[in-house]
């Protein structure tokens, strides 16, 4: 087997090549694989076609430099895990204090010490060895997720539109980042339970009898069940369990009321029903934008939706009809 292929890699990017045979040299004799780049533009090259496992960055480089350069790795989701070390001056604190504001993970002095390069390299492959699994269990999970809804061919598609666009409301309210990020996530995961609710019922196309909707509602609270290990899904986790409950208190599984009930979870819900509204079932056609934000008014009026969030959201759909197109929303996207 060749070792190189299975080894860590490193990506180097510095304009002195001096600077970069002798990290080179350094990494190497560990076992690490080491790619080089001369500026920024051929970092950014070299990032996108390796995908390393750590990159070292000069603060100093041509094109982008290497603030630049990390403050794009960091913003992308599907790669802001990836561990960045920042090399400068001994004396430069203004360049550490940039740094951290880029999200750097480390940094490094020149000239650079041996021992200290090789100790930071393999702390921070540990970190990400780390991260790489919990991306697995997500990953899994969203395939589960997927599986679910895949066995009805009504709800194509839903968890997407409900991940972006639940994320969209979210970020028009002012909500912060991370509860961005749950929103995305639990817009793909949401419905996770309905795995311990029998085809016979999940896909029953009439009215669920007492019993079959007293299984159907166990969905949210089996859904938390299953995400709960992952500590990264510590704010989706409410969005899980809560998606069902109205503003009333007549929702489930716990009749939360009002405020009681997640913000994020408010957000998701007027999003869940919108979608379900403009959703061919075989029991109904999809109704327009129009007659969909009709009906969510009069359930608002009914104190069933957040009246705040639903206004925030007819007011984000404006003038445009989004379903001219089918989701003109809906776009590749990661969980990140």
């Amino acid at each position: 087997m060749d070792t190189l292929a299975t080894a860590p890699q490193i990506l180097i990017a510095d304009d002195e090549a001096e600077n970069r045979e002798m990290l080179a040299d350094l990494l190497q004799a560990e076992g690490y694989a080491v790619i080089s780049a001369a500026d920024g533009h051929d970092c950014l090259h070299a990032f996108s076609s390796h995908r390393p496992d750590v990159v070292l960055l000069d603060v100093h480089m041509p094109g982008p430099d290497g603030f630049a350069v990390c403050r794009m790795i960091k913003s992308d989701p599907e790669t802001r895990l990836v561990p960045v070390i920042m090399v400068t001056g001994l004396s430069h604190t203004q360049d550490r204090v940039r740094g951290i504001e880029c999200g750097a993970d480390d940094f490094l002095t020149k000239p650079i010490d041996r021992s200290q390069l090789i100790a930071r390299v393999r702390s921070l492959l540990s970190l990400k060895s780390f991260t790489d699994e919990l991306e697995r269990a997500e990953s899994v999970l969203c395939a589960l997720a997927a599986s679910i809804e895949g066995k009805d061919p009504y709800t194509a598609g839903h968890c997407e539109r409900l991940s972006n666009l639940s994320a969209m409301l979210g970020e028009a309210i002012g909500l912060p980042a991370e509860q961005l990020v749950a929103l995305r996530r639990s817009g793909l995961v949401h419905d996770i339970g309905k795995v311990a609710v029998p085809d016979a019922v999940l896909l029953k196309p009439g009215r669920l009898d007492e019993e079959e909707m007293r299984l159907m509602r166990q969905h949210p609270i089996v859904g938390e069940d299953i995400c709960r290990p992952l500590r990264s899904f510590r704010l989706v986790l409410p969005i899980i369990r809560h998606h069902h409950e109205k503003m009333n208190g007549t929702g489930y599984p716990d009749g939360l009321k009002g405020g009681k009930i997640p913000l994020t979870a408010r957000v998701l819900t007027v999003i869940d029903v919108f979608d379900a509204l403009t959703t061919e079932r075989p029991y109904k056609r999809a109704l327009t934008t129009g007659e969909a934000l009709g009906v969510m008014e009069e359930e608002v009026a009914k104190g069933w939706w957040d009246p705040d969030v639903f206004e925030a959201f007819r007011g984000m759909l404006g003038a445009e009809d989004p379903l001219e197109s089918r989701r003109p929303w809906q776009k590749a996207t990661s969980i990140g």
